[in-house]
C-alpha cells in the first residue's frame, strides 16, 4: 500500500486543544495520521511534528496547507506544512 506522507510542524505558545484542533481537521479531511510527537518545552512553548498520509486526502496538499495557515492564525500558532519528497531533497547529502 503506498502513502503519500507529508510532515506537519506546529509551534507556538502551550494552550489548550491545540492537537484536538488540529487531528480533528485531519480527520474531517480523511487525513490519516502516521506519527505524531508533541512537547511542551522551555517557557511554555508548544511543538508538535506531525507525519499524515494524505493519499486519501479530502482535500489538495495546497488548500489542506491554506486551511491549517488559518488555524494556526486562530491558536496563534505557526504551522507548517512539507511534503516528504521535499524534505528529502532538502537534506540529501
Amino acid at each position: 500500500m503506498d502513502k503519500e506522507l507529508v510532515f506537519i510542524t506546529v509551534i507556538g505558545k502551550d494552550r489548550k486543544g491545540i492537537v484536538a484542533t488540529i487531528s480533528g481537521f485531519l480527520y474531517k479531511n480523511d487525513i490519516n495520521i502516521v506519527d505524531i510527537s508533541q512537547r511542551v518545552m522551555t517557557d511554555g512553548y508548544f511543538v508538535m511534528t506531525t507525519m499524515v498520509d494524505v493519499k486519501d486526502a479530502g482535500i489538495p496538499m495546497e488548500e489542506m496547507a491554506k486551511q491549517l495557515d488559518a488555524i494556526g492564525d486562530e491558536l496563534g500558532m505557526k504551522i507548517q506544512v512539507q511534503h516528504e519528497n521535499l524534505f528529502k531533497m532538502m537534506h540529501r547529502v
